[in-house]
């Protein structure tokens, strides 16, 4: 397959799994973090060659699970309001906690949006329940069954 189309493919999937293509994530954290490409990898915990080349959509994916959860946690990160703000020293903050994370990245703790599916079971709730129901039902459970709770509370959200 050429090269062109070998990218192409890549960006595509890329905007399956990521929901958009990876390059337009990592130049948001670059931007916003006021960082280099190569310093982004590096708090990452992957090199600089191999970010340029997922973002680039010469590689489809992240490979290491523990590098995507990174990422999820600086984007994250810029909603915090010193942050946000863009305070050098809030900058360096978030950057180094995310740098020193060891984040286990399991089914259950992927700090990922489940996506489509969870769309869809936040509607169904929604149809056959009023949100004061679903948020009453989320306090009961959310001891011992926490996800399905959120699920729930989310669902007695305002659309």
């Amino acid at each position: 397959m050429e090269d062109h189309k070998i990218v192409q493919r890549n960006l595509a999937l890329q905007r399956e799994w990521y929901g958009e293509p990876l390059g337009d994530r990592v130049r948001r954290l670059v931007v916003a973090f006021d960082i280099s490409q190569a310093f982004l990898a590096d708090v990452l915990g992957i090199s600089a060659p191999m970010l340029s080349q997922v973002m680039s959509g010469r590689r489809a994916k992240i490979g290491n699970p523990a590098v995507l959860a990174r990422l999820i946690m600086l984007e994250r990160k810029i909603l915090v309001p010193d942050v946000a703000a863009g305070k050098k020293e809030a900058l360096m903050r978030a950057l180094e906690e995310v740098r020193s994370s060891r984040p286990s990245v399991t089914r259950d703790n992927l700090p990922v949006d489940i996506g489509r599916n969870d769309r869809v079971a936040v509607a169904a709730l929604r149809r056959v329940a009023e949100a004061n129901d679903l948020t009453a039902a989320a306090t009961m459970l959310n001891g011992r069954f926490p996800e399905l709770a959120d699920l729930l509370r989310r669902a007695g959200q305002p659309q």
